[in-house]
């Protein structure tokens, strides 16, 4: 029987996770995203049953500070060019060891933070290199509901899926 991890905190990174990587610039120069209801559903129902959730990205917009302090998501880095140090970063201010991390990545730039944490998860839609290291890839691309999948994979490796399904039931 395969071990279960020791998961306390899911760490996503933004474009092409959280959304499906595509940058919306209006004539004035003000940058907007698209982000999917039901990962947003399930990083609030995920905080209800404990499991920490942070983001980390390598831009810095108001779109994402916007749909994180919805969201109640306390653990947000923008800016951050280097994913490693920012999943260091987070863990330690969340008071969990990377290793109790699951990280969810697209890109090159995610990979240095997928190999480092305990349980890395890729998009269906990244790269190949991504794809090939990690433990699960969603069935659909960024942006279109992946991060509800992760965070779902990851309840259920936990036995805590149940937990919310029951609130609706």
């Amino acid at each position: 029987m395969p071990h279960t991890p020791s998961i306390k905190m899911i760490v996503f990174d933004v474009d092409g996770v959280l959304t499906d990587g595509g940058i919306i610039v209006s004539d004035h120069g003000v940058e907007s995203k698209r982000f999917h209801v039901r990962d947003g559903f399930a990083i609030k129902a995920a905080m209800k049953v404990g499991m920490q959730v942070g983001v980390i990205t390598g831009r810095s917009t108001m779109a994402v500070t916007l749909r994180m302090t919805d969201l109640g998501v306390r653990h947000v880095l923008q800016g951050c060019g280097d994913k490693l140090v920012g999943l260091e970063r987070l863990c330690q201010n969340a008071g969990v060891l990377p290793e109790e991390t699951a990280y969810v990545g697209d890109d090159l730039i995610d990979l240095p933070a997928l190999l480092r944490c305990g349980y890395p998860i890729a998009v269906k839609d990244a790269v190949e290199e991504v794809r090939a290291g990690v433990r699960y890839v969603t069935s659909v691309p960024g942006g279109y509901g992946a991060a509800r999948e992760a965070i779902e994979h990851v309840l259920k490796l936990l036995g805590k899926w149940d937990q919310i399904v029951d609130q609706y039931a």
